[in-house]
């Protein structure tokens, strides 16, 4: 969850202070759905690993529940960190932005 919500907060920080057009890219309707979307996917993933994990607390052990949960985390990891690099366009892709690393550290969690 820590690498999906921090390449959404680099993501939504550039979009603050990048302009386009003469405004800022945050301003931009597909730009704002796709952050939507984003903290969507972050927030869903959030919930279902907590349920897993308040379970685990409860001593009610739930292996697919669990397994539901780390399947999904990673998932959103990588979807979110991808559009986190799309939204720079090609600087997201270099290693000064720190996107581009997210990315990296998400799929491997896929895989």
């Amino acid at each position: 969850m820590g690498t999906a919500q921090g390449a959404y907060d680099r993501a939504l920080a550039y979009v603050k202070q990048r302009e386009q057009f003469g405004k800022k890219i945050a301003q931009f309707q597909v730009t704002q759905h796709k952050l939507a979307d984003m903290v969507t996917k972050i927030e869903l993933a959030r919930l279902i690993t907590y349920k897993a994990a308040w379970n685990f607390d409860q001593g009610r052990i739930d292996p697919k529940l669990t397994s539901m949960a780390k399947m999904n985390a990673a998932r959103t990891a990588v979807k979110v960190a991808d559009e986190a690099i799309q939204l720079p366009g090609g600087y997201g892709y270099m290693t000064e932005y720190e996107v581009e690393r997210f990315y990296r550290d998400a799929k491997i969690t896929e895989i």
